[in-house]
């Protein structure tokens, strides 16, 4: 029996990839097999940091006499969602004839991280090499391939990756426990939820402290162009003095409006950058209102079931150069439906030199979401899925095409010796918005030169999308330097200035990817830190970091906006003061790279980490702050008999048992998607068997019976099965685990108001 060669990769799509690649023909559930190799893969992580109770039985309960927990040694579990594939990839390693293992996960920490514990929990002693690719394609694995590296130069990433995540149970876990037990409520916090959490209450104090100024402005009409009054001092088109502005148009009013400047530009904007992650996350809550979670599940889907997305996990909005050779089989797969003709169009052009898309520096695990080579149905697909898609292949159709170009105009003039300036567009050649039906409404990125002017003039070409604007056809041509134009028309414009907006699900992931304004101390180093690593979070982990703040109630949805809840401001109150910083984040990233680069010791970091959390519990126990539920309603829990709390939870309100121990709760209300036929919101349900019923914020209240009649005569029949069945198609997705380590060390936690 010949030697053979064991590769373990993250995820079942890569493993199938390098199984095609390897020539591994046999396939079953759990890995595939050729010759000389044998392919299988986890499930994100198989393996985890065993919960606190698994340390002894003393930590069964939760009290303030047995923390800190600091484990002398540490225990690594199976997750159980996962755990038949853990004990397939054990069985594998443990074959006779397999002589030596290869990772193949994800480039990275946490790639690392994710076969290594599967490595020591299975006892592996088999030499271990490691497969280091960015990309999927056949020729990025066979060169891989070819340049394995021996699994010693990546054991310092590993020590990098085990501290990252044995710091954060003991910081978050311990914390936890302290506050939860000073307090008798459910207070979770940790190094990345807390400063999360204390930047949605900075937006709200902004918003709070907030006083809106009037300001001014004034227009002169002439000739059918509109002229817009602009400060020569600051180049602002607006002032905070009545009493100016108002002169200013007295003094016009018997002038002559004289030319003095006509500039007219061709000008190109390029086409906005592939989607990563977060950017598909604030667009999809932005233009759909999905949240961040629901978006992220959707992606799964397409990348997973249907296989006609990438891996939807990466901070990159570039691909790798050795990914143009599959550009052409990428259009062919998705020339279907309203993409047809221009991905058919462009697959028959060549890409010219290096395209802006590209830069493997750019890349680090995984390269921009774009679409597969596998082939698309589109009636396979549910409705949220579609416009998930949608977006995605028409960023990619963009970035393919030729720049927009479009003609830019401005004319200044003088008015009673003040300043007026015109602008206008011209589109000439849609190029990269062709791949957009009703053009574009935001233009991240583009090379308009400054004309000194506020951003009102450009934004008209800008983020407001190029359209022709500004001059009756033909006008422009007309105006000439020193050309004087009576005023039809002068008018003082009136607004006042706004607050911040709240934050939305999409705002939010973007600021904890960029959360540098709300650090305390602008230290340069952290700044570049936190723009290196991400920020607070991953990718991956942010989306359930905002469902595990809205599980736990600091935080609630009322529309799209995001509200901290009294439990939320309170927690900040009594959070000691270092977890609500993202400098915490920005300086053990510092400290782990270090670690990764060899420069620093994982233990010595660990020592740190353990004296800072006795520091922290310690500042928790002889806290004199106070917690008190101000939800109390007059309803008693039917196991305990306390007093429950009535909370907004994601899917409604739910009233909660008060007592953490007990951790009763039940359901009030939920949201449906069933339309108000008065006011036309939707509306939420009511009551429990017979007795349901659809209520409305205008006041408006149906029976289910009533409603479902009601559809039936308006020919959309809709059954109390189906309301049922969407019911718990929206309870399933919000459960749906996710196996990261810090989110399976918290599974245990009771979060009960």
């Amino acid at each position: 029996m010949s030697d053979k060669i064991l590769v373990i990769a993250e995820k079942p799509s890569v493993a199938r990839d390098i199984a095609r690649v390897m020539h591994c023909g046999k396939k079953t559930n759990t890995y595939l097999e050729g010759n000389q190799y044998i392919v299988t893969w986890a499930l994100g992580h198989l393996v985890t940091l065993a919960d606190p109770e698994e340390y002894g039985k003393q930590y069964q309960s939760w009290s303030l006499d047995t923390l800190p927990m600091l484990p002398k040694e540490w225990k690594l579990v199976v997750i159980k969602q996962t755990s038949r594939q853990y004990a397939a990839v054990r069985e594998l390693l443990h074959r006779k004839e397999v002589s030596q293992v290869i990772i193949a996960t994800d480039a990275g920490r946490e790639g690392e991280l994710v076969a290594r514990w599967i490595l020591d929990k299975a006892g592996n002693h088999k030499p271990v090499r490691r497969l280091w690719i960015s990309s999927v394609t056949d020729k990025a694995i066979r060169e891989g391939f070819a340049n394995l590296k021996p699994g010693k130069a990546y054991e310092n990433l590993y020590h990098a990756a085990v501290a990252r995540a044995q710091s954060d149970w003991v910081v978050g876990i311990n914390a936890t426990r302290a506050l939860t037990c000073r307090y008798n409520a459910g207070l979770s916090c940790g190094r990345v939820q807390t400063p999360t959490l204390a930047m949605i209450a900075a937006r709200e104090e902004e918003i709070r402290n907030f006083r809106p100024k009037p300001y001014y402005g004034l227009k002169a009409f002439s000739g059918g162009i509109t002229f817009t009054w602009t400060d020569t001092k600051s180049g602002s088109g607006r002032t905070f003095e009545r009493d100016r502005i108002e002169k200013i148009r007295t003094q016009a009013l018997s002038e002559m409006l004289r030319i003095v400047e006509v500039r007219q530009k061709t000008k190109h904007s390029a086409a906005p950058a592939l989607y990563d992650l977060t950017t598909l996350q604030r667009e999809a809550n932005q233009k759909y209102g999905f949240s961040a979670k629901e978006t992220l599940n959707l992606m799964q889907r397409l990348y997973e079931n249907h296989k006609v997305l990438t891996y939807p996990r990466t901070d990159s909005r570039y691909l790798t150069s050795d990914l143009l050779g599959t550009i052409e089989e990428r259009l062919k797969a998705c020339a279907v439906g309203p993409y047809k003709k221009l991905a058919l169009k462009l697959s028959r052009q060549k890409i010219q030199g290096k395209p802006a898309f590209v830069n493997n520096s750019k890349v680090s695990d995984h390269h921009a979401i774009i679409p597969t080579e596998q082939f698309v149905d589109l009636a396979h697909m549910s409705n949220e899925e579609r416009k998930i898609y949608d977006l995605v292949v028409r960023r990619f159709l963009a970035v393919l095409c030729p720049a927009c170009e479009y003609e830019e105009t401005l004319v200044r003039a003088k008015l009673g010796g003040e300043a007026f300036a015109a602008h206008g567009t011209l589109l000439k050649t849609s190029g990269w918005r062709e791949a957009y039906d009703q053009g574009y409404e935001e233009l991240e990125e583009d090379d308009r030169e400054d004309f000194g002017l506020e951003s009102e003039f450009e934004s008209r070409a800008g983020s407001s999308g190029i359209s022709n604007t500004g001059f009756p056809v033909g006008t422009a041509g007309l105006l000439k330097e020193g050309t004087c134009l009576s005023v039809s028309k002068l008018s003082v414009t009136e607004g006042k200035t706004k607050p911040p907006a709240y934050f939305t699900e999409g705002t939010l992931i973007a600021a904890m990817e960029n959360p540098v304004k709300y650090l305390r101390h602008r230290d340069k180093t952290m700044i570049r830190t936190l723009g290196e690593t991400g920020g607070l979070g991953t990718v991956a982990t942010r989306a359930d970091i905002i469902e595990k703040l809205s599980g736990s109630f600091l935080m609630e949805k009322r529309g799209n906006e995001i509200h901290l809840t009294s439990k939320g401001r309170q927690l900040l109150e009594l959070v000691p003061e270092d977890l609500k910083s993202p400098e915490l984040t920005a300086s053990w990233e510092q400290r782990l790279q270090a670690i990764a680069a060899g420069k620093e010791s994982d233990r010595k970091f660990m020592s740190e980490i353990e004296e800072y959390t006795k520091l922290l519990i310690h500042e928790i126990k002889t806290g004199d702050g106070a917690f008190r539920h101000d939800n109390l309603t007059r309803t008693k829990c039917p196991q305990c008999g306390k007093y429950m709390l009535e909370v907004n939870g994601k899917h409604g309100r739910m009233l909660v048992c008060q007592d953490r121990e007990c951790a009763y709760r039940e359901t009030i209300s939920r949201h449906t998607n069933a339309r108000c036929p008065v006011c036309h919101k939707k509306m939420e349900m009511v009551g429990k068997g017979e007795g349901q019923r659809f209520v409305c914020s205008c006041g408006h209240r149906e029976k289910l019976s009533a409603f479902e009649e009601r559809r039936k005569k308006e020919g959309k029949g809709v059954s109390k099965r189906d309301v049922n069945n969407y019911l718990k198609k929206q309870a399933k997705e919000a459960r749906e685990p996710i196996n990261n380590a810090f989110a399976e060390a918290f599974a245990r936690i009771k979060l009960d108001e």
